[in-house]
């Protein structure tokens, strides 16, 4: 594919990136990819790695992720992915199960990783290679570890039968060959090394072409979320094969300055992302005079009509309409646009987790498509997102064309299509749980089909739980709910076989604090603030003006205010921020216990 590209797009740019805050944005062209990709492909055939082998590659985003993957591809060589921010005991296990002997480092963080797991299983690591090795401290007795221009170099200076071999591999590449071998960190028991095979991509990349008419080569792309995950994965992988330009970012926390600098049209996101979106839209609005407010409110009003009722449905806007929004598109909706940094969105791609519709329907009104979908790294990404018009809000859209849905008896969503996993690796008793005896995949995921086709969620099978009174709750989708508050950052809820529901919550401490400066608790520290009674109440009171059209049996009746947010490395949530809740309880056993003593 790479090559393909690089004969069409020749000096166009493929991608682009910025190392440090404030530095230059650099373009690569697709015919300077084409070479990185061969000399990379060169210097991993030189380093001993055989077909069917893996390699690992622990990493912010970086384009030496994508070089060294598709030089991996050109060899044969599968990929194992794994999140910047793991913990020493997850890396090694991923890298050990994976059988990884070479394994590749973003910069000083990732180092000391995979140092230790070398010193720990010297006979199991051929190479470290570190993408950025300025400020790293290499030891003394590490003889295994080189920077990338090292390896460039091997590439560069490797003689014509490496040219040859690579050649040879990649024409007797076969469609089920493993590219990817992507671990989910799984909200109970020992991550699972879910194959992904060239065939799974190339059936994705087919649907999606199919599905995302509305973009085009034209558009750029920020990659934001971590090349690890699969949302992100896939969807590099899409912006590639449909010449969509990249701006990777290296650093996540700087995703404010670097979307202004780079105003992307497109860009994966998690809810998380347009969550803290709403929160500082609605602190906007709140600050605004009251004619402001009015105005906004107008706005609002008619962007909702226009594009909801009409646009969403694929009926004529009627003219005096068009026209009203095309007024406050330019005197509030640009505006708003322009502030997030997005002042000409195309769409935005949005799974992980659930996104509220009220959110969903915020951002549609101003304009924002935000595109909702439902996938998992098994099934190499989507299953299914709202299709271009007749989606429904509160779905997760309708399966993409060739992809088989059906829900089992139990309300379990199951799926198959040329995109599902042929299994996870080494992996037997899992492979034997995972499907049914029919072939279709055991997602973990309780919904159910809409009349038209759609998906709806309502919640991971094994998060759903019972109250003691029979009731059935959805822990997530009341999570979601909260994160659209500002003064909330993170909340567990807790209720399996209890009386009621209850709730750890992490609050926005800048914000929480702003409220204490009018309360006169300005000089409270962090764990005097959570513990008094008035902070406890009014995010009570929060919480409560967002559950109040549930039922009373699914609404949070005691909280605990934490002043740590869930930790990956603590293991009580994943890499893709889901609860771990059997860890949590265990963690938090004290603070629930006191939630239910009287």
């Amino acid at each position: 594919m790479i090559d393909l590209q690089a004969a069409r797009y020749g000096t166009r740019e493929a991608y682009r990136f910025c190392w440090q805050k404030k530095g230059e944005w650099m373009p690569t062209s697709w015919d300077e990819f084409r070479i990185q990709v061969d000399v990379a492909a060169r210097a991993i055939a030189s380093l001993g790695l055989r077909e069917k082998d893996t390699v690992a590659i622990c990493s912010p985003n970086t384009p030496q992720i994508l070089i060294a993957e598709f030089g991996a591809f050109n060899n044969r060589v599968a990929v194992i992915p794994i999140y910047s921010g793991s913990s020493q005991e997850q890396f090694d296990f991923i890298v050990s199960n994976g059988g990884a002997r070479v394994i590749f480092v973003g910069d000083r963080h990732q180092y000391p990783l995979a140092y230790s797991y070398w010193k720990r299983n010297p006979e199991n690591v051929d190479r470290i290679v570190v993408f950025k090795n300025s400020g790293i401290d290499i030891h003394s007795d590490d003889i295994v570890t080189i920077g990338w221009d090292d390896f460039v170099r091997i590439g560069m200076d490797a003689p014509e039968e490496m040219h040859r071999l690579v050649q040879r591999r990649r024409a007797e590449g076969l469609p089920d060959d493993p590219a990817t071998l992507i671990y989910t960190s799984g909200t109970t028991g020992k991550p699972k090394g879910v194959v992904i095979s060239h065939a799974n991509y190339d059936a994705a990349m087919e649907m999606h072409l199919k599905a995302l008419t509305m973009v085009s080569d034209r558009d750029l792309s920020m990659a934001f979320l971590p090349m690890s995950h699969i949302l992100e994965k896939a969807w590099s992988f899409f912006c590639l094969t449909k010449g969509i330009r990249i701006a990777v970012n290296y650093d996540p926390r700087l995703i404010q300055e670097t979307i202004h600098e780079v105003h992307p049209n497109v860009m994966c996101c998690v809810p998380r992302f347009w969550e803290k979106v709403y929160a500082g839209v609605k602190e906007k609005i709140a600050s605004m005079s009251r004619l402001e407010r009015l105005a906004v409110r107008r706005a609002l009003s008619v962007g909702r009509r226009r594009n909801l009722r009409y646009v969403r449905l694929g009926r004529s806007v009627p003219a005096m309409l068009e026209k009203e929004y095309r007024f406050w598109d330019r005197r509030v909706f640009s505006k708003l646009k322009n502030a997030i940094g997005i002042p000409d969105p195309n769409m935005f791609p949005t799974a992980g987790a659930p996104l509220s519709d009220r959110i969903c329907e915020f951002m549609r009104s101003v304009g924002i498509d935000v595109k909702i979908g439902y996938g998992l790294s098994e099934t190499t990404a989507t299953v299914s997102c709202f299709p271009e018009t007749d989606y429904t809000i509160g779905t997760v859209g309708r399966p993409l064309p060739g992809i088989d849905v059906k829900i089992s008896a139990e309300g379990e969503i199951l799926v198959k299509a040329p995109t599902v996993t042929p299994g996870y690796f080494r992996n037997p008793e899992a492979n034997a749980a995972a499907f049914t005896a029919d072939g279709y995949f055991r997602t973990g995921d309780a919904g159910y089909i809409t009349g038209d086709g759609s998906i709806v969620l309502t919640e991971r099978v094994k998060d759903l739980f019972k109250t003691s009174n029979g009731k059935y709750i959805a822990p997530q989708a009341l999570e979601s709910r909260l994160a659209e508050n500002k003064y909330i950052d993170e909340a567990a809820v807790i209720g399996d076989q209890r009386k009621f529901v209850t709730a750890l919550v992490v609050p926005n401490l800048s914000q929480l604090r702003a409220w204490a400066g009018s309360q006169g608790m300005a000089d409270a520290d962090t764990e005097d603030l959570l513990a008094d009674r008035r902070t406890v109440d009014f995010v009570m009171s929060q919480i409560n003006e967002v559950q109040r059209d549930m039922a009373s049996f699914e609404k949070i009746k005691r909280i605990t205010l934490l002043p740590n947010h869930f930790s990956v490395m603590n293991g009580e949530v994943t890499n893709t921020m889901k609860v771990r809740r059997p860890v949590v309880a265990r963690r938090y056993a004290r603070e629930i216990e006191a939630m239910y003593a009287d």
